[in-house]
C-alpha cells in the first residue's frame, strides 16, 4: 500500500496545505499578521488531534479475534471506498468555492481564539479524512503504508510552500484532477480488497468462486506484480463478486468523476441583442 498512501497523502496534504496557505494570506492582506501564530497553533493542535485519533482506532482493534479483525478490515475498506467516492464526486464540486468560503470564516472570525478554532476545524477534516482513508491499509505491524504516507504529504507541503513563496505555479485543478483519476483506481481496488476481507469474514459468499486465475502472467511476489496490488489492489485470482465490484465501480464512478470535471462552455450572447438595445435606445 505504499503508493496507494502515498497518493492519498498527497491529495489530502495538498489540500490541507492550501487551506492553511489560503488563510494565512489572508490574514497577511487583511493586516492581521499578529493572529498568524494563532493559526499555526491551530494548525498543530489538528494534527495532534488526528494522531491520537488514529491510535485510538488503530490500537482499539488489536485485541479482535482473526475474524474480527477480517471484518472490520473489510467495513473499513467499504468505508474508505465511500469516503473516496463522496470526496472526488461531491468535494469536487464544493471545492471550487473553497477559497471564498474559507476567507468568509475568517472575515468572520474574530480574535485570535477565533483564528485558532477556523484552522483547527479546517485542518482537523482533513486529518480525520485521512485517517479513515488509509485505516485499513495500516491495521498490520508493516510500516510501508506510513512510509507512503509521509511521502505524499512531504511532497504536498513542499508544493504548498513553494506556491507560497511564488517559487512555482502549479494548476491545482489539473493535479487534482490527476490525483483523482488515480484515487479511483485505488477506490476500485480497496473496495475488491474490502469484499474479499468480507468473505473471509463469512459475511459474504463466494471465498473459493474466482472469476480467474492468470498467475502464469501476473506471478506472485515478482516487482510487478507487487507493484499492481500495492497500487491498485490487482491480483491474479480474485473473487467472482470482489472482481465484479471492481470492474462496476471503476467504470460508473470513473464516468461520474470524468463527466462532473468537465468544463462548461460559457454562454455568449446573442448577436442580435446588442442591434436591438441600440435600436431602442435611439427611439
Amino acid at each position: 500500500m505504499l503508493y496507494a498512501n502515498l497518493l492519498i497523502g498527497l491529495r489530502e496534504g495538498l489540500e490541507a496545505t492550501m487551506v492553511v496557505t489560503i488563510l494565512a494570506a489572508y490574514l497577511t492582506k487583511t493586516g492581521r499578521k499578529n493572529e498568524r501564530p494563532f493559526l499555526f497553533a491551530g494548525v498543530a493542535a489538528a494534527l495532534v488531534f488526528t494522531a491520537i485519533s488514529f491510535a485510538i482506532l488503530h490500537f482499539g482493534t488489536k485485541t479482535l479475534t482473526t475474524q474480527g479483525q477480517e471484518l472490520i478490515g473489510g467495513i473499513a475498506s467499504i468505508v474508505t471506498v465511500a469516503m473516496i467516492t463522496w470526496m472526488l464526486l461531491w468535494m469536487g464540486k464544493a471545492a471550487k468555492n473553497m477559497s471564498a468560503e474559507l476567507k468568509g470564516r475568517m472575515e468572520a472570525a474574530v480574535g485570535p481564539k477565533a483564528v485558532f478554532f477556523v484552522a483547527f476545524l479546517a485542518v482537523g477534516r482533513e486529518g480525520i479524512e485521512t485517517i479513515l482513508l488509509i485505516f485499513d491499509s495500516v491495521t498490520s505491524s508493516n510500516s510501508t503504508p506510513f512510509i507512503g504516507l509521509a511521502i505524499g504529504i512531504v511532497i504536498a507541503v513542499i508544493i504548498g510552500i513553494l506556491m507560497y513563496k511564488g517559487a512555482i505555479r502549479v494548476d491545482i485543478g489539473k493535479l487534482f484532477r490527476i490525483l483523482g483519476i488515480m484515487l479511483v483506481l485505488v477506490a476500485a481496488g480497496i473496495l475488491r480488497y474490502g469484499i474479499h476481507d468480507l468473505q473471509e469474514a463469512g459475511v459474504l459468499p463466494g471465498l473459493n468462486s474466482h472469476a480467474f486465475d492468470i498467475s502464469a502472467v501476473l506471478v506472485p511476489g515478482t516487482w510487478y506484480a507487487a507493484a499492481l496490488e500495492g497500487v491498485f489492489n490487482i491480483v491474479p485470482n480474485p473473487t467472482v463478486l470482489s472482481f465484479a465490484a471492481w470492474a462496476t465501480y471503476l467504470v460508473v464512478v470513473m464516468f461520474l468523476f470524468l463527466r462532473s470535471n468537465k468544463s462548461v462552455p460559457k454562454k455568449t450572447a446573442p448577436a442580435s441583442t446588442a442591434p436591438q438595445k441600440a435600436a431602442s435606445t435611439n427611439v
